[in-house]
């Protein structure tokens, strides 16, 4: 089981900018997905962002569309969400998740995912 730490949440001002980091250990491979989610209190957890390791798929859901960035570092690796023009309904606890199993496209769901992390709070005041 791939083991994931998050980073990088706290208190921003609306239209602010936050960058999360998730470490994986052990490495991960090629054909692992990596995905950002986040759950609001009393929603349902919801996907935000997913990368492969080998950088071939991307997926953004339309809420962060031109707001959002995911990324990964190899070397590192480390994924990342970068976030910028934060919206007070961006408030949530981010997780880090790992799908290692085979699936299909897109890996949107949560029941895809195999490994998680503890969660980073993202609080955004207006």
């Amino acid at each position: 089981q791939v083991q994931l730490v998050e980073s990088g949440g706290g208190l921003v001002q609306a239209g602010g900018s936050l960058r999360l980091s998730c470490a994986a250990s052990p490495r991960t491979f090629a054909s692992d997905v990596m995905g950002w989610f986040r759950q609001a209190p009393g929603k349902e957890r919801e996907i935000v962002a997913a990368i492969s390791w080998n950088g071939a798929y991307v997926f953004h859901a339309d809420s962060v569309k031109d707001r959002f960035t995911i990324s990964r570092d190899n070397a590192k690796n480390t994924v990342y969400l970068q976030m910028s023009s934060l919206k007070s309904e961006d408030t949530a606890v981010y997780y880090c998740a790992c799908a290692t199993r085979p699936g299909y496209y897109p890996r949107t769901s949560p029941s895809e995912y195999d490994s998680w992390g503890q969660g980073t709070q993202v609080t955004v005041s207006s």
